[in-house]
């Protein structure tokens, strides 16, 4: 028997004695639908006003409420308050010719070994720095030391920060501790042989880059190195070099000699333009080869800046270099940031900072020598001093020596012809006097 019956025709099919029937379900009307509709947005419109209203009465509950309201999706970076975000602009660290006028931080690096002796003249002249301190970053690597440079080097930071001088005290300051396996000694004998150079100078590249790497901020605009055994140079220097707004710039490099030396002479040669000369003897060398200036062994015949300074010079003269000296080194953040480094290894037969002025110049950045404005190193006696001075010791103590004998000479001379006239002087009182002493005394009984 069939589940439905048939209905009249317009009218739904149920099972017999089924009490549903369809009006009881029914939705209900638009009217109702709309009336609802239109309350809700009222709430919300009113919810929004007064939450609008509160933001702009407590400015304090905004950083609150909108990164709730919005989940961070919304905002300009500089309304985020993430504690484990930080977002920098770099377009604003490019590097100025007015850094100081405009708030352009320096980070400030200074590699040090055995330098305890230096530490006290590097601070006098971090002291009398014109550039704002605030605005200066210090960093420092203490490698291969055998001496007390750590120790020093912590407890004048802490006097320096604590001066009286609000104006005084640097910006952020990193201390780096990593030894490199130097083996070459501090003294000038030992650190200026032509056989140590190569090896010492990778090291030496390596040095650098770890403390660069290590505390080069997003906030940093400029880089200066500064080598800690400078005796002489201008208060004025990071304003004086800032003001070219050259990519890399380095002043000239002399030291003072005793009178004897003639009283000063040009120290830093790594400061160069390419020659001919350097190219071709650069062909012939083997492939970790490094050229060092300086030595009899490579001649390079190329321009040293040194070698064009006049004491009268325009010293705002500018003189294009392909390698720098690491004395004294401005150079834009940006350089660093484009991959320019010091090469542990032999770039274009060079390393260390010679290898960094030519890949910055590879890079097409501007690689710039003041050949009239000068800067002092401490004098160190070079080998060819210390021969000197040995030679100028040994005539020394010949001319003693000669001294000393004629002084001896002239003594005997003296005790000779003392002797003589004594003896002479005695010859003439004996035979003749003694007939006067008997003739007294014949007389004398008469």
């Amino acid at each position: 028997m069939n589940r439905h019956y048939a209905s009249p025709k317009g009218t739904a099919a149920y099972p017999r004695g089924s009490s549903a029937f369809l009006n009881g379900f029914q939705p209900r009307s638009q009217p109702a639908l709309r009336r609802r509709r239109q309350l809700f947005q009222r709430l919300i419109l009113l919810g929004g006003v007064s939450l609008l209203l509160v933001i702009f009465i407590f400015p304090s509950w905004r950083a609150a409420i909108l990164p709730a309201l919005s989940l961070g999706l919304f905002h300009p970076a500089a309304d985020l308050h993430l504690q484990t975000v930080r977002y920098y602009d770099l377009s604003e660290v490019q590097g100025t010719e007015r850094g100081w006028e405009r708030g352009e931080r320096v980070l400030m690096l200074t590699p040090l070994r055995d330098a305890s002796s230096h530490l006290p003249m590097f601070f006098s002249h971090l002291r009398n720095l014109t550039y704002p301190h605030n605005l200066i970053d210090l960093a420092f690597l203490v490698s291969d030391s055998r001496d007390d440079t750590l120790n020093m080097l912590t407890e004048m930071l802490q006097e320096l920060q604590n001066d009286s001088d609000p104006k005084m005290a640097f910006g952020e300051i990193s201390v780096i501790q990593k030894d490199f396996g130097q083996k070459v000694q501090q003294d000038v004998e030992s650190r200026h042989t032509f056989q140590a150079q190569a090896n010492r100078r990778k090291l030496m590249a390596q040095a650098r880059n770890w403390l660069l790497s290590a505390t080069l901020r997003p906030t940093h605009s400029w880089v200066y190195w500064r080598d800690a055994d400078v005796e002489t140079a201008p208060f004025t220097i990071l304003e004086d070099l800032m003001r070219h707004n050259k990519d890399v710039i380095v002043p000239n490099v002399w030291r003072p000699l005793p009178d004897w030396l003639g009283g000063e002479q040009p120290y830093d040669l790594n400061s160069w333009q390419e020659s001919e000369t350097a190219l071709a003897l650069a062909d012939t060398l083997d492939e970790d080869a490094v050229i060092v200036e300086g030595y009899a062994e490579y001649a390079t015949w190329r321009p040293h800046l040194a070698y064009l300074r006049d004491p009268y010079g325009d010293p705002d003269m500018e003189m294009e270099l392909d390698g720098i000296g690491g004395v004294s080194i401005l150079a834009k953040a940006k350089v660093f940031r484009s991959g320019v480094h010091f090469p542990a290894f032999s770039f274009e037969k060079h390393a260390e900072t010679e290898g960094f002025g030519k890949m910055a110049k590879r890079m097409k950045y501007s690689v710039i020598g003041l050949p009239h404005y000068v800067i002092w190193h401490l004098y160190e006696p070079s080998l060819d001093d210390l021969r000197h001075m040995e030679e100028m010791k040994q005539e020394q103590e010949a001319l003693e020596r000669e001294e000393k004998e004629r002084q001896l000479a002239a003594q005997k001379e003296g005790q000779m012809k003392s002797q003589n006239v004594a003896a002479a002087k005695g010859s003439d009182e004996g035979p003749a006097a003694q007939p006067l002493k008997d003739a007294g005394k014949g007389s004398s009984n008469k």
